[in-house]
């Protein structure tokens, strides 16, 4: 029943004018607007929702994932924008000064740096295991 479903994911914001310029103004994507309900139009044909919620609470997880070529380069580019990566320090993940965290292993995971968007929610650029 739901396998020809075209699916698309979302979540919410408490603050659609922020997100919809942080989407677009900053981040660089296509973005449209309908009835108050953001749609990412991400490379590929992927849509995203992004819909304002009052009591929003941000997700504790990463909501985006945006595959790079050059993780380095990108990180740079969106620390340029203003963008501020999170910093891990555990014995289990750790980033270092960029907040980029460098996976030793790569059967653990990709080289990988989060950062949030205004409402809070965890976003990433990460460099796709070969």
């Amino acid at each position: 029943m739901l396998k020809k479903s075209p699916a698309f994911s979302g979540f919410s914001v408490d603050n659609i004018e922020k997100a919809k310029q942080f989407y677009s103004q900053t981040l660089g994507l296509d973005v449209s607007e309908k009835m108050g309900i953001l749609t990412l139009n991400i490379a590929g044909g992927v849509k995203v929702g992004i819909y304002p919620k009052p009591n929003h609470t941000p997700a504790t997880f990463t909501v985006l994932n945006f595959p790079v070529d050059d993780l380095e380069a990108s990180v740079d580019e969106l620390i340029k924008k203003g963008i501020v990566f999170e910093q891990y320090d555990s014995p289990e993940l750790k980033t270092d000064a960029k907040g980029i965290h460098r996976t030793l292993d790569k059967t653990k995971g990709p080289d990988i740096a989060w950062f949030k968007d205004p409402a809070g929610n965890i976003l990433s650029v990460l460099r796709p295991i070969q």
